[in-house]
């Protein structure tokens, strides 16, 4: 049986300071977007810029560290995989949404703290 590989590394800006909130079972979650800009000239000489959003959502002891050390603004790189969650929403419409589910964070301002999940949740990940 082959292996597979669910790993994301991204490298922005955080759009908002992290929300942090509990589970019924009292484990804590953060999350918080994460701005990574393109730049790329046409061929003409013409210079643009586009920007990808990233949900990003941090468990345990790595969401409670986010929330003290992460705001808006402040460039982080985060490791993860992707995680797809779908449900139905109020007027019954079906959603889907994409998030990175963080296993390493590093702040990359003046302070470069590198903040490590080491929970059990993911043994089964191969990074």
């Amino acid at each position: 049986m082959a292996r597979c590989l669910n790993k994301v590394m991204i490298i922005g800006h955080l759009g908002r300071d992290p929300e942090m909130r509990f589970t019924p079972t009292g484990k804590s979650v953060s999350s918080f977007s994460v701005a990574c800009n393109r730049s790329w000239k046409s061929k003409n000489g013409e210079r643009h810029t586009e920007t990808d959003w990233f949900n990003v959502v941090a468990w345990g002891d790595l969401a409670e560290i986010s929330k003290q050390y992460l705001s808006k603004g402040s460039m982080v790189y985060v490791e993860g995989r992707l995680q797809i969650r779908e449900w139905v929403d109020s007027n019954g419409n079906p959603q889907k949404s994409v998030e990175i589910v963080a296993r390493d964070i590093m702040l990359m301002d003046s302070k470069n703290k590198n903040i490590q999940n080491d929970t059990e949740e993911f043994e089964d990940f191969p990074f």
